[in-house]
């Protein structure tokens, strides 16, 4: 049964306007406006940390018709979502399916935004908005709902790694060898990749010190916004790297590696959001399809002697992971744990674990 219609709009800073009806909690809100080309994936995509502030828009055309799974926790980590809340300030969609059938679903997608008070809008060309996103840039916007004023918003002004992150350390696994994940937005997945290869993962909040604690390897994590804004997890990196341990990075780790070794970065025109982007892997020029999620880049022309670039963006030539030459230090700016995704790239985690043994 078709739900009651409430009409609505989303506002664009440069002026546009698109108009469109509620699906889910009925609430202004403003926020960045990015877009992810991802055809399926959204109960993972929705509950990644690195979406927080952001309105985001799905260019699939149709969203909804497999539902959302139940919250369920296993082990500590949510089985199916990527946190234990929706990230995102507001959904965009083309067309939202009323009627879902999934042997996983519980709920609606609209039901589920509902519960998180997270506003959703279709009836949206979200072809036309995503063209304009791609020709001028990740813009500000707000989702507007009867006659409600509300003042655009820059997320990536504030430091949002310190909204996400957890407050106190966690742990998960029973592994011999310890791997500190600084949880700068960590998606559960990269604690189940970890834990499923045998590592005891101690889960820390972004500026929670640890140098002087006994570990194996140092895990950077994914996360929102500016990594600039992420003055102390940089110094605290900085001095992990002078105990040697293997560290791994993976995208915001990627750009927080980076800043410990020297390197700059620098915020993208509208980002790399999909499960399809080719990297190429500098010397074998061997090509992985993989899953992304991101707004800022490593300037790989800045990174220090001692570094080199390890992958490349095969659409744009961007940064897309970097490794120091005789360190075990490393990172990526895609996902390698995937959810949504391919996995082609999981052998990531193999490649850490082989270090840190």
């Amino acid at each position: 049964m078709e739900e009651k219609k409430i009409k609505a709009r989303l506002e664009l800073e440069d002026g546009s306007v698109f108009h469109g009806y509620s699906f889910g909690a009925a609430k202004s809100v403003a926020g960045e406006v990015v877009f992810n080309t991802s055809m399926v994936g959204y109960p993972e995509s929705l509950t990644d940390p690195s979406y927080y502030g952001q309105i985001l828009v799905l260019t699939y055309p149709l969203i909804g018709n497999y539902g959302v799974p139940e919250s369920r926790i296993v082990d500590g980590l949510n089985e199916w979502f990527e946190s234990s809340r929706v990230q995102i300030a507001g959904l965009i969609v083309s067309e939202y399916s009323m009627d879902y059938q999934h042997w996983s679903a519980q709920k609606s997608l609209g039901q589920w935004l509902v519960e998180h008070d997270v506003p959703g809008l279709y009836g949206i060309d979200t072809r036309m908005l995503t063209k304009r996103l791609r020709e001028e840039g990740a813009m500000l916007g707000r989702m507007l709902f009867f006659t409600e004023a509300l003042d655009f918003y820059d997320p990536n002004k504030l430091n949002l790694v310190e909204k996400v992150s957890v407050k106190a350390p966690v742990e998960y696994g029973a592994g011999e060898k310890k791997v500190i994940l600084i949880d700068c937005g960590a998606k559960d997945n990269i604690v189940r990749n970890l834990v499923e290869r045998n590592l005891r993962v101690k889960k820390v909040p972004w500026n929670y010190d640890f140098t002087n604690e006994d570990f194996d390897g140092l895990m950077i994590s994914n996360g929102p916004g500016d990594p600039k804004m992420c003055r102390e997890t940089i110094d605290i990196v900085r001095a992990a790297m002078d105990r040697d341990k293997p560290i791994f990075g993976i995208c915001m780790g990627n750009q927080i590696l980076s800043l410990a070794a020297g390197a700059d970065t620098y915020k993208l025109k509208f980002g790399h959001r999909s499960q399809n982007q080719p990297c190429v892997e500098v010397g074998t020029k061997r090509c992985y399809i993989t899953s992304q999620n991101h707004g800022y880049a490593v300037d790989g022309r800045t990174l220090p002697d001692g570094w080199e670039p390890w992958f490349v963006n095969a659409n744009d030539g961007t940064n897309e992971g970097i490794r120091h030459k005789t360190r075990p230090f490393l990172s990526v700016q895609f996902h390698p744990e995937a959810a949504p995704g391919p996995v082609d790239t999981s052998i990531l985690f193999d490649d850490f674990k082989r270090m840190i043994i």
